[in-house]
């Protein structure tokens, strides 16, 4: 009986029972011919449309029938594979509709549609998806090595910062360390001298102090001789007594009608204001340059004037800056040539001769306004603070120097100056002209404003210093505004 025990189990296979991690959980695929707890299930049949576990997944192994099914993955989607209309396993394409169809669609719904199987779809979508791989990968690798650049980039910039931190500590060190001498030098000075007048004065005093000592002497010996009733004893001491030493020398005493070191502190004070004045024009100038250290490129210009907008600054005229031919308006946005002299204030940042105005806010970063002119014609201008304001040279032209850049709009035509040359431009004529500043970038342009904004004329190149907005304005009665953006 125990041999023919045997037997049996070498036929049907001595199977132990399945360990509790094969049954299947809540978010597992369950095997759909297990009775009871069910396994996991380790293929998916698309044919069958049903999921197996190992044990009875084996006829699909072994019986020639289900030689050809396609087995997968577990998937718990397989009924999204059955054509709802038809309940038929949907084994076509209809690339006409970009959907999964069965035959029967084919030839129903579908039917004059481009329709392929669904191996065919898969085959030619498979190619794609090898493409569109290829694509990431390279986006990948080229984000890898934009990375690696900006890495790069960052350990480059803080080495630079660390760098100019401490040459620049080093260098105000020193200026301290000089100014800090010459402080030492001057109060020693002063000291020396002090100490010398002092000495020479103490020196007089006591010499005077001597002479008023001996003539108080002299006084009480004369006084006692004044009461000698002797005559002949009076006329002999007289001659001795009346004597006096030689006094001192009184032109020594006058006294200087100055202000002692008066003059030294404001000659220090001097200094001083001269010094502010340099900190203040170079730390400009410093500020500029540590504002321009971008390591990203700038972004693309605007193509709309709504993309423009928002950029957009308000902007004001300095009534400081505008000569006395113009009038401001409009809460200082508006400006018109008269023939009648403005009262206004005397003024170092005036223009005297030109009928030119700045805008009083500095310009940096980004920004964009715009211009409505009417009249002869304007100069719609970016400046340096520092242009000349005296006279009529080149030197305070808008466009004429290497300080300003200048768009002229007149009635007919269009032209760009900077440094005087004259650079012709062609566009559109317009009444309203926008202007686009990336001062890190150092670009500057003009445009026609519409929806779709015109361009007119871009410059490319280096600012140094904040920049101001200008207005030149030709002809008694042209008038020019600095537009009030939404």
């Amino acid at each position: 009986m125990l041999a023919v025990l045997v037997e049996e189990l070498k036929k049907t296979g001595l199977q132990a029972a399945p360990a509790d991690h094969c049954y299947a959980g809540p978010e597992d695929v369950s095997c759909d011919f297990c009775t009871g707890r069910k396994l996991k299930a380790v293929k998916s049949c698309l044919v069958c449309l049903a999921s197996y576990c190992e044990k009875h997944l084996q006829p699909h192994y072994e019986s020639p029938a289900f030689k050809k099914h396609k087995l997968v993955e577990p998937s718990k989607n397989l009924q999204e594979n059955i054509c709802s209309h038809h309940d038929e396993v949907m084994k076509m394409f209809c690339r006409t509709d970009q959907q999964c169809i069965c035959y029967l669609c084919s030839v129903d719904e579908h039917k004059g549609h481009n329709t392929v199987s669904a191996a065919a779809e898969r085959t030619e979508r498979q190619r794609e998806l090898q493409g569109s791989r290829q694509q990431i990968q390279q986006r990948i690798q080229d984000r890898e090595k934009d990375v690696k650049v900006l890495q790069q980039e960052v350990e480059a910039l803080n080495r630079s910062a660390e760098k100019t931190v401490e040459d620049s500590e080093k260098i105000f060190t020193e200026l301290i360390r000089l100014i800090e001498k010459r402080r030492s030098e001057v109060k020693q000075q002063i000291r020396s001298q002090q100490e010398t007048e002092v000495s020479r004065v103490e020196e007089l005093q006591e010499k005077l102090e001597q002479e008023i000592t001996e003539l108080k002497r002299k006084d009480a010996e004369l006084e006692q001789l004044s009461h000698t009733e002797d005559h002949n004893q009076f006329l002999h001491n007289y001659p001795s007594l009346s004597q006096l030493s030689e006094s001192t020398d009184t032109s020594s005493i006058n006294i200087r009608p100055l202000r002692y070191f008066e003059d030294v502190t404001a000659a220090v004070s001097e200094l001083r204001d001269q010094l502010q004045d340099i900190l203040r024009q170079t730390w400009t100038n410093i500020s500029s340059l540590v504002s321009q250290v971008d390591v990203l490129l700038p972004q693309p210009e605007p193509k709309t004037r709504a993309g423009f907008l928002k950029y957009s600054c308000e902007l004001t005229l300095d009534p400081n800056t505008a000569n006395e031919n113009l009038l401001l308006s409009e809460g200082n946005r508006n400006v018109t040539v008269i023939n009648q002299q403005q009262s206004y204030s005397s003024h170092r940042d005036r223009f005297i001769e030109l009928y030119q105005v700045l805008s009083r806010e500095s310009l940096t970063g980004h920004c964009y306004w715009e211009v409505e002119w009417r009249g002869t014609g304007v100069y719609v201008a970016v400046t340096y603070k520092n242009i000349s304001r005296a006279g009529r040279g080149r030197e305070c032209v808008f466009g004429y120097n290497d300080k300003s850049w200048a768009l002229s709009c007149y009635q007919n035509s269009f032209t760009f100056w900077f440094n005087n040359i004259k650079t012709p431009v062609s566009g559109p004529q317009s009444s309203s002209i926008g202007v686009y500043l990336d001062h890190r970038a150092g670009i500057l342009s003009f445009y026609n404003v519409s929806e779709t904004m015109t361009l007119l004329h871009r410059v490319q190149t280096t600012f140094t210093q904040p920049l101001h907005a200008g207005l030149k304005l030709f002809g008694c009665g042209s008038t020019a505004e600095l537009c009030k953006l939404p």
